[in-house]
């Protein structure tokens, strides 16, 4: 019986429908193959590329404002069920962000607001009773979100303010409560399963602080102690060689050559951090810093190359991971954006190249396997860095690239 009752539950979920993937379009080379990625790329290569994917994800949109759904895929079974819905939702809201940030038009302006009016209303998923503690994704994303469209100007009349405050508030309470002892916030837990976490992540902490910063200018009270003891987390994870624990170990040991704590594998965690720490006024974060951050970035490229799209979790070099891609590229988007104005265009010409490639014909993109919420929030992902780049002043003739 229950051999019958697994095949019939497996059975159910290969049916579920999922979005049609066509290949990557082969329009600058193979992904797979450095040497025939361009340096650079102008900025008018982002254009038609970040128009490719905002059709996508206007397409997409369901009636009632989603994308996606619930559903684990087969490669996916074994989490929390409440996991898929909190990944949908952290998805979401990513893909709120890109749609706010796009050129305006009617047919965007409709999908964002019906985007906006589900990120406000729907069910919030709920703790499972294990290690699985994915569900804090949709509050890390969900509060980033909600606090980016408090900043807008298109949701600053009562009735938006009101719903995004309410939500805004609602994702806060679920990161106060997951707030670990050391500070910092993750996905999963170690034993004693507690209310409060024990274990915590650089990099999920990181993304959050900025909107934990900046939430009081629009309304959301966030007790000082919660940024305080957040910041004192992501010090501590920063270590001498430029690169970001994956979480804090007291007495840090690079073991080998391969070490995920090794520059080749901290790319985006370092992204992430120091733009973090600089846009919450950490001065020790210099230009230089940044530039040195990028500068590895580039470099080591390859080993993030090397994990996208690949099935199990940290199987590439240096232990990345594919779903380190977009979110490595994005945040170099926003920490090129700190450094001087008239620098800020040599890099982004050369961050283009790397999302472009990716991009399938449908405008789409992904980076650790296909299913829904993956694509959604990577396709989202390239849209918030290439229009970042065109924030940047155009490069004078005389700019390195």
């Amino acid at each position: 019986m229950i051999g019958t009752l697994t095949a019939a539950i497996l059975l159910v979920l290969s049916a579920a429908p999922t979005q049609e993937l066509p290949a990557a379009k082969d329009v600058i080379g193979s992904e797979r193959d450095a040497k025939e990625v361009p340096y650079s790329l102008p900025r008018e290569a982002a254009g038609p590329a970040i128009d490719q994917a905002a059709a996508f994800l206007v397409g997409e949109i369901r009636e009632d404002g989603s994308w996606g759904d619930d559903l684990p895929t087969l490669e996916e079974v074994g989490f929390a069920l409440s996991t898929f819905r909190s990944w949908r939702i952290a998805s979401h809201g990513i893909v709120c962000m890109a749609l706010a940030s796009l050129d305006e038009t009617p047919e965007r302006r409709a999908a964002l607001e019906r985007a906006v009016g589900w990120l406000c209303d729907c069910e919030l998923p709920r703790r499972d009773s294990d290690w699985d503690i994915d569900y804090v994704w949709s509050s890390l994303y969900g509060f980033t979100a909600t606090i980016e469209l408090l900043q807008d100007e298109r949701f600053q009349v009562d009735a938006w303010r009101a719903r995004l405050q309410k939500r805004a508030n609602e994702f806060l309470a679920v990161l106060k409560k997951h707030q670990a002892v050391s500070g910092g916030w993750a996905y999963y837990d170690d034993p004693p399963f507690s209310r409060q976490p024990t274990w915590a992540t650089s990099f999920c902490t990181a993304l959050v602080l900025p909107a934990l910063h900046a939430a009081p200018t629009v309304g959301i009270e966030v007790p000082e102690k919660v940024e305080e003891r957040a910041l004192r987390y992501l010090n501590r994870c920063v270590l001498p060689n430029g690169a970001y624990s994956y979480d804090l170990d007291p007495v840090v040991r690079l073991s080998g050559v391969e070490h995920i704590n090794l520059m080749e594998g901290s790319l985006g965690r370092t992204q992430v951090g120091n733009w973090a720490r600089r846009v919450t006024g950490d001065r020790r974060v210099t230009d230089e810093v940044i530039r040195e951050g990028l500068e590895a970035f580039f470099k080591s490229h390859g080993f993030l190359d090397h994990a996208r799209m690949r099935p199990i979790p940290h199987e590439g070099f240096h232990s990345n991971a594919g779903y380190f891609y977009f979110f490595a590229h994005y945040y170099a988007s926003q920490v090129i954006s700190l450094l001087p104005e008239e620098e800020r265009e040599g890099w982004h010409a050369r961050l283009r190249p790397h999302l472009i490639k990716t991009q399938r014909e449908n405008g789409s993109t992904s980076d650790f396997l296909d299913s829904e919420y993956s694509v959604n929030a990577g396709t989202a992902f390239l849209v918030l860095a290439l229009r970042e780049g065109l924030s940047a002043a155009p490069a004078r003739p005389d700019t390195p690239r």
